[in-house]
């Protein structure tokens, strides 16, 4: 598919990223304790059907946090589903929730819309927000860390822009 550039907006700047970083901490925390109650249930299954021994132990999360490979596969398993959740955002519209209520929207510097690929490498420079903090340093182009590795930016839409689906 290819895409067009879209309309040219102003960078946002860290107060709007900070405030959309909020409502998309909330919502992480929100997605990563869906999939953790998902994770935790699949695991019980497996020791129900016995896939998974108990090994002596009472507790099903008493076996789980004595193993790195059950605790790795657990954890691993949240934090996929929160990746996923931004990175399908970012490349359906380029808004996750947060975004969208602050009029933000994530997009390659020529204005296109971003892909999966982009978005996965955007996951590990963004150090959980942290990476906005540059945007205070540079204040002449509004580029955080994940921006300037991946030739992105963050721009503030119009109401009229901002109207529609996620």
């Amino acid at each position: 598919m290819v895409d067009t550039p879209l309309e040219n907006f102003p960078r946002a700047g860290f107060r709007r990223r900070f405030g959309s970083w909020v409502y998309d901490v909330l919502i992480s925390i929100a997605v990563y304790m869906v999939a953790g109650a998902i994770s935790f249930l699949l695991f019980n299954l497996l020791i129900k059907f016995g896939l998974i021994n108990m090994q002596g132990f009472e507790h099903p999360i008493d076996l789980q946090r004595s193993s790195i490979l059950y605790s790795g596969f657990i954890y691993g398993w949240n934090i996929a589903w929160v990746s996923f959740f931004f990175v399908f955002f970012w490349a359906k519209s380029g808004q996750t929730l947060g975004m969208k209520a602050w009029r933000l929207r994530l997009q390659n510097q020529d204005g296109t819309r971003i892909n999966k690929m982009t978005g996965l490498k955007r996951l590990l420079p963004t150090l959980l927000g942290l990476g906005n903090l540059t945007v205070i340093f540079d204040r002449k182009n509004k580029l955080s860390l994940q921006d300037r590795l991946t030739n992105t930016e963050v721009v503030v839409l119009s109401l009229e822009a901002n109207k529609g689906r996620l």
